[in-house]
């Protein structure tokens, strides 16, 4: 409990989180608004609940869906005050300015015990730092309610028409060519395509770590962070090897292309594959080999990422999107049913705690989701159970994946000769190092009930907004985007669309 062995490690709308210099650990502490920092809105109990609710509906609501292999659901702990104090005191000339809205509660001592994901224990001790790569993919379907009022929702991912309303609302200066369609499609062209332009336009919606300190992102929109010099800096070690290693030299483009069919390869092991256990790592997966740079070998890698090791209901992506899915009337559609809840809690306010909306999350709360009739019978019962998958479904789109790559040790040489006559050897062949790897989704808190009106109102926005914006743009015109491809290489990507 010293505050100078944590540091700033990054903080969203609702938290704020610090990592250990040396231990594996992050604490997540909550943050409420400035104006509150003499009179804190909530007891010390409230917020031990708030905190233990995040726990439970992790461990025992995501879980379940998501597969408890990808899921760190961590503890409470209860920290001394004097060193939340002067912890908050540390970290606050390090926090973004428009983040200091808020501030870290440092009345209660409640905080989230979680294992760094961004640099994880594995089971091979290693001297080069893990690199991490945290993505948050967002909605990977189009809606298909007959309560949609706007045809153009079934049509344009949510995620795409946002961008407009982002850049028309000054959050973002540009858009962003991502599209979480094709990083949920399982068509190796349009996925490769999708991580392209996360890298060209990350926003937040991408971060790369190197042993746990962030060297690339947004930084909540400070175009300065986004240096992509630096960023092949930190990356050509990890994948200069063979010929490229002995001329030391290996163009931009390459590096990138072998950076990102890592990413594609290890992640949709996010497709198929299993995490590694952070505490223990009994049996890391072994990626072996690297893909080679160049586009040759993307064909290979692709391959590899789209075959299936196992059921396809074991992928990461797979499990999100079906848990997204849970959303199957669209806000328009379960407004209505929101209203009916709504009313019943104003007419009998101690039901709010036998219906759940506050938790607790628990087995009877999972089976509320499982038991939802398929029809309206107009009863409270079905419109609870609507409720609870809407919210299921919203975690499920704002979490975030995290693909951790460590370097393996080579351990598997055979007996002869010296150590150093064996790192000769590795240096003169053109085999590709191999990466241990691990893959794990965060994000996981419970959204509240009294949300769901302001969904509803950002939805209009956004449709409206770029009903607007669409119809002020020339047929078949493309937003201009200074990025770090170039025209040539966008266009060397053709997208493949198949009917679902």
């Amino acid at each position: 409990m010293d505050e100078n062995e944590w540091r700033y490690h990054g903080e969203g709308n609702k938290s704020l989180v610090v990592s250990h210099v040396q231990l594996s650990i992050v604490l997540r502490l909550l943050k409420y608004p400035a104006e509150d920092s003499e009179n804190p809105p909530q007891t010390v109990e409230q917020a031990f609940r708030q905190v233990q609710n995040i726990v439970d509906f992790s461990s025992n609501v995501m879980s379940c869906l998501l597969g408890d292999k990808f899921v760190h659901s961590g503890e409470v702990v209860k920290l001394p005050l004097e060193f939340v104090r002067q912890l908050s005191i540390k970290v606050q000339h390090q926090r973004p300015a428009w983040r200091c809205d808020k501030v870290m509660d440092i009345y209660s001592g409640c905080a989230l015990c979680l294992p760094n994901l961004t640099s994880p224990t594995l089971h091979q001790p290693t001297h080069t730092p893990t690199l991490c790569i945290e993505i948050k993919p967002k909605c990977g379907f189009l809606p298909y309610s007959k309560h949609v009022s706007q045809d153009i929702k079934t049509k344009v991912c949510r995620f795409c028409m946002h961008q407009h309303y982002k850049v028309a609302m000054g959050t973002w200066k540009r858009r962003s060519r991502y599209c979480p369609l094709d990083l949920f499609s399982g068509n190796r062209q349009r996925m490769h395509f999708a991580i392209r332009q996360l890298i060209d336009e990350p926003q937040n919606n991408l971060k790369i770590f190197k042993g746990g300190r962030c060297i690339f992102s947004s930084m909540d929109g400070i175009e300065d962070s986004m240096d992509l010099n630096s960023l092949l800096h930190h990356l050509r070690p990890y994948f200069q090897y063979g010929n490229n290693r002995m001329n030391s030299h290996m163009t931009s483009k390459a590096l990138l292309t072998d950076f990102i069919q890592g990413v594609s390869l290890s992640g949709d092991k996010w497709l198929c594959q299993e995490s590694l256990d952070l505490q223990h790592g009994p049996s890391a997966r072994v990626l072996d080999p690297w893909p080679q740079s160049g586009h040759l070998l993307l064909k290979v890698v692709v391959n590899a990422l789209l075959s299936s090791q196992g059921s396809p209901s074991d992928s990461v992506l797979y499990r999100v999107r079906q848990t997204q899915m849970l959303d199957t009337l669209d806000i328009e559609g379960l407004y209505p049913l929101y209203r009916r809840v709504e009313q019943h809690l104003l007419d009998f306010p101690k039901e709010r705690t036998r219906l759940q909306m506050d938790g607790p999350y628990n087995e009877a709360f999972l089976e509320k989701l499982h038991k939802c009739p398929s029809e309206d019978d107009g009863s409270l019962e079905y419109a609870v159970s609507k409720v609870h998958q809407y919210r299921v479904a919203m975690t499920a789109k704002d979490s975030q994946i995290m693909v951790a790559l460590v370097p393996s040790c080579e351990e598997e040489e055979d007996d002869e000769g010296l150590p150093g006559q064996r790192q000769h050897r590795d240096f003169l062949s053109s085999r590709p190092p191999a990466f241990s790897y691990s893959v794990s989704i965060l994000d996981l808190d419970p959204k509240p009930f009294d949300n769901i009106p302001r969904q509803l109102r950002l939805d209009q926005n956004i449709v409206s907004c770029y009903l607007r914006s669409s119809c002020a743009l020339p047929k078949g015109a493309l937003p201009s985007h200074s990025g770090i491809f170039t025209a040539a290489e966008r266009e060397d990507c053709t997208l493949l669309f198949h009917p679902v």
